[in-house]
């Protein structure tokens, strides 16, 4: 049987060792079916509140470290990046060394690294301790629902996962609200500092609860070429999107770094059909369906984390909401999301993937394009409409993405699947926010001379305007101290009319991004395989 990776969705009647169905059952505390779902909920849920609790901190942290633009992406990109490339990874070291031992490293290191960002003082820090957290974060996922799969009997497997989905639903969704609490009457380092206690006690609960589980045929080999070219790859990629605006899209830089992402990619994929365990089994992609959920995930994660990067800045920075308000008016998206997830599973029974995939990248793409309508007076009914639709059209593509997927894979491969599907939404989420943030950048860049002196204000050396590009693309007036009142309303209303503008394109190419992504989700169809991975849908 080839070798299972990251998430592990395969049916009981599979032949892997430690399926649900062949479980011993527990005694006592440690082992315990139910005490080992709270436990891998608590640990999860930090990875979980972290994909979007950030988002309201990124303001917040860019003033107090008087970061760029760029690096304020990097928090976001840096994170999912590592989470992206890990996935698969950690699921072999999970099913080789033990899924309990990957766990309880994988919640030790994110709180480690959750203390040690509250602890910076510097952009680069926070990065890198991002970075880590992303790594750790990628031990934690397949790790949790390999013990799932292990403790639970076949018959309640589904009820656990789905249990732990909407634990997952609930943290993605409280996120912002926790994180505008934090933010406006803490500070944004203790965004991070609630990991600490958070990853000690599933430390703890983790040592007294968990069992360990080994795979008779778990790898004896890792992919470390693979990780490596792959992990190059996407560096080179999003390194190139971030710096584009400033190197320019026709400068040498720019274009090398797309040249050896490209050259690395094709090494990958030439790599893989050489080795033995290889870190993604390409055969894979001969599914016309499988690929084509592969490709849904990328592009609706693309408008999704893109989108949403955005959205934070607007409220805060050109509306002048406070975090927590900010949280609020962003509750309709996710709280919406977690509403949608149940109706679309339904559909999803009912109709196949299809239609319900297809209807959600449509009410995705017509959401975004009226988020591209918003306006620095826009009210909050008019947003909380587009913000409640972005989150319905995206529900059914949460829900029924591992249907598509793992289903169209073969049952010895569903492990690798599912692994594929959160690792194409991270690497999605990733691009989503470098290409979209390129797209607001280079509109800004063009946009704010004429606006400038066309509100008669005094012409800007191109230092200062560089200066002041960069505070716009925030939505930030680039306002110098002493500037009379006159002046300083001016100088609002172009920075804020020009990060409209900005957001605005960005918007609509998310919305061509949804738009493709109807035509992919044709492509879908029900697997054979599908109800073994329909469970795991709405992680």
């Amino acid at each position: 049987m080839t070798s299972q990776t990251t998430i592990d969705t395969t049916g009981p009647g599979d032949k892997a060792p430690a399926a649900p169905s062949e479980a011993t059952p527990a005694t006592g505390l440690r082992g315990h079916p139910w005490l080992t779902l709270i436990t891998v909920a608590v640990g999860v849920m930090m990875v979980a509140l972290d994909g979007t609790i950030v988002a309201i901190a990124n303001p917040a942290i860019q003033k107090d470290l008087k970061a760029s633009f760029a690096d304020v992406q990097w928090i976001t990109n840096g994170y999912f990046l590592a989470l992206a490339v890990s996935l698969i990874t950690a699921g072999k070291l999970g099913d080789r060394f033990g899924h309990r031992q990957t766990f309880l490293i994988g919640v030790t290191g994110f709180a480690a690294a959750s203390g040690a960002i509250g602890l910076s003082h510097s952009i680069a820090a926070v990065v890198t301790f991002r970075v880590f957290q992303g790594l750790f974060g990628a031990l934690l996922m397949p790790a949790a629902l390999g013990l799932l799969r292990a403790t639970f009997p076949a018959e309640k497997l589904n009820m656990a996962i789905g249990i732990w989905g909407m634990v997952i639903g609930a943290s993605t969704a409280g996120g912002p609200i926790l994180g505008g609490v934090l933010v406006e009457h803490v500070n944004w380092q203790s965004v991070f500092f609630i990991n600490v206690p958070v990853g000690l006690l599933a430390l703890v609960l983790g040592v007294l609860i968990l069992l360990d589980h080994r795979a008779e045929n778990a790898p004896r080999s890792f992919d470390i070429l693979g990780i490596a070219l792959l992990s190059g790859a996407m560096f080179c990629l999003v390194w190139a999107l971030i710096k584009a605006p400033t190197w320019g899209w026709g400068s040498g830089e720019t274009w090398a770094f797309i040249a050896a992402s490209v050259l690395l990619f094709g090494l990958f994929a030439f790599w893989e059909t050489r080795v033995a365990e290889p870190l993604i089994p390409l055969g894979l992609f001969r599914s016309v369906p499988l690929s084509a959920g592969v490709v849904l995930m990328v592009l609706m994660a693309i408008a999704f984390m893109g989108g949403l990067f955005f959205v934070t800045f607007y409220l805060q920075n050109v509306h002048g909401m406070s975090p927590i308000d900010a949280g609020l008016h962003l509750l309709p998206l996710t709280g919406m999301m977690i509403v949608g997830s149940p109706l679309a599973g339904a559909a999803i029974t009912k109709l196949g993937p299809r239609i319900p995939l297809a209807g959600g990248m449509a009410a995705t793409a017509i959401a975004m394009y009226g988020m591209s309508t918003l306006e620095a007076d826009t009210g909050s009914g008019v947003m909380s409409i587009w913000f409640a639709l972005l989150g319905f059209g995206l529900a059914p593509v949460m829900v029924g993405a591992t249907e598509v997927i793992v289903g169209n894979a073969p049952m010895e491969l569903s492990g690798v699947a599912g692994g594929l599907q959160q690792a194409a939404m991270q690497i999605g989420g990733s691009l989503g926010t470098a290409v979209l943030g390129a797209v607001m950048a280079s509109k800004v860049d063009s946009d704010l001379p004429g606006n400038w002196t066309g509100a008669g204000l005094p012409k800007l050396t191109p230092d200062q305007l560089d200066k002041a590009s960069e505070a716009v693309q925030v939505g930030v007036a680039p306002v110098a101290k002493g500037t009379p009142e006159p002046i300083v309303a001016k100088i609002t209303a172009v920075a804020h009319d020009t990060f409209i503008s900005g957001m605005s394109l960005a918007s609509l190419v998310a919305a061509g991004v949804a738009a493709v992504a109807v035509l992919v989700a044709l492509l879908t169809k029900r697997g054979q395989n599908a109800e073994a991975g329909a469970g795991v849908g709405h992680i």
